[in-house]
This record gives C-alpha cells, structure tokens and sequence, in this order.
C-alpha cells in the first residue's frame, strides 16, 4: 500500500528514494478507484526501485495546486526530488508497467 503524503510531508517524501511517483487522486473519482489495484501491483514489483506516494487532492489542495493538477488520476514521477514527468488520466496496469520499467 502506497505511503499517504500530505502538504506538510510532501518536500520530505517525495525526495526520500532516487525514483518516487506520486498518485493525485481523490476518493470519489471512478478512474482512480479502477487505476489504484494496478498502482498496488506495481508497488510490490517495483519495491526497492521506486517509492509510491498518494495524496488526496481534496484535502491537499497546496501540492495539488503547485504541480497543476487539474483533473485526476494524475501520476507526476520524481527523481531526487524534482519533478519530471506527468501523466493525467486513467492507464491500464500493462501500460503503466512498461511506463515504469523505463523510468528505473
């Protein structure tokens, strides 16, 4: 299960592993409910290579509003700490796989 990230947490976390993603989402979006047991999945096959974070845009409108996330699901990848890539939208397990195997 993904590391919940707020506000306040978000510098700390987000430059805590080399390669870090971090799920925009929110409990009441339907692609977000249907893209995060990919995510889970991923999680566990990636674990040692690239931290997942999530973080509710509902109530961490900061971070949400500094990265411009406009429309949910929103994953933004991490390297040392900077933000690198975005990527808006709901994206099927396969694809986020292969997504990620280049990033590592």
């Amino acid at each position: 299960m993904a590391t919940v990230v707020t506000d306040q947490t978000f510098a700390e976390l987000t430059s805590s592993a080399p390669v870090v993603v971090v799920d925009f989402w929110a409990p009441w979006c339907g692609p977000c409910k249907m893209m995060a047991p990919a995510l889970e999945n991923l999680e566990k096959k990636y674990a040692g290579k690239i931290k997942f974070l999530k973080l509710n845009v509902d109530d961490n409108k900061e971070m949400a509003a500094k990265y411009k996330v406009m429309s949910i699901p929103t994953l933004i990848l991490f390297r040392d700490g900077v933000a690198k890539e975005k990527v808006t939208g709901f994206y099927p397990e396969a694809k986020l796989d292969h997504y990620f195997s280049r990033k590592i």
